[in-house]
């Protein structure tokens, strides 16, 4: 993708590439990375949880716990993401954390540059940062080997992956306030009725993972504008889904 090899060259870039290789492999402990922002906002937003760059206790806390122990925090909270950042750098489950790994700062660093092309998107159209971020998040969990009612759950509980199914399958505003179990049950009967099947693992499916992504698009500003603006976003949507 010629847009985001371009922005990975971006000076700014290159200089928190070369600052988290250089200095990762030298932190030991959750206190150690919250202590340097410059790590913690790489970190932070390879995993879409920069918004919290400035609850250093909360995230402390997070990674401390680890994902192992009875009662860890990562596992109480709905949002998945916290799980997956803390299972990333091990600090609470491992006597040498995962940061010592040599291929830890690639990894780390590859899911930060899709982020930061996600955010470079979303300056210019929130919707399609949304989609970009469906397309990477949703097709992973789909291949995972998590039951149905699981998967369901973890969309729910990860605002940016619910808003665009919830957009996707024309439900309302209000869907978020009804009772847990009445969410999953209303996103399986939608998704079986819009899609032909109830299931997330269905989204494995690249094709079906573009269809979602082409609704929700077209269900989101395109419905809401005078018929010559929505007639611009169409053609603007079907030129993003041949970018991406």
């Amino acid at each position: 993708m010629s847009q985001q090899a371009a922005l990975a060259k971006a000076p700014e870039i290159q200089r928190e590439v070369a600052y988290f290789r250089q200095t990762i492999g030298k932190i030991d402990t959750a206190e150690q990375l919250v202590a340097d922002r410059r790590l913690l906002r790489v970190a932070l937003e390879a995993f879409g949880l920069e918004a919290d760059i400035d609850s250093r206790a909360f995230i402390r806390k997070v990674l401390s716990d680890g994902t192992l122990k009875p009662g860890a925090l990562a596992m109480r909270l709905a949002d998945p993401r916290y799980k997956a950042l803390t299972e990333a750098f091990g600090f609470g489950d491992f006597s040498v954390p995962n940061t010592k790994l040599s291929d830890f700062a690639d990894k780390t660093l590859k899911q930060w540059q899709e982020r930061r092309f996600e955010s470079a998107v979303g300056a210019q159209n929130g919707d399609f940062r949304l989609a970009l971020n469906a397309r990477r998040e949703l097709t992973a969990l789909a291949a995972g080997p998590a039951s149905e009612t699981t998967k369901w759950l973890r969309i729910i509980g990860n605002p940016p992956l619910r808003t665009v199914m919830q957009k996707a399958l024309n439900l309302p505003d209000t869907f978020a306030a009804i009772d847990i179990d009445r969410q999953v049950g209303m996103l399986r009967d939608k998704a079986a009725t819009t899609f032909g099947n109830e299931t997330v693992s269905q989204f494995a499916n690249p094709a079906k993972t573009e269809d979602l992504i082409r609704r929700f698009l077209l269900n989101g500003e395109a419905r809401t504008q005078p018929q010559s603006t929505a007639l611009t976003l169409l053609s603007q949507t079907r030129s993003f889904l041949r970018r991406i």
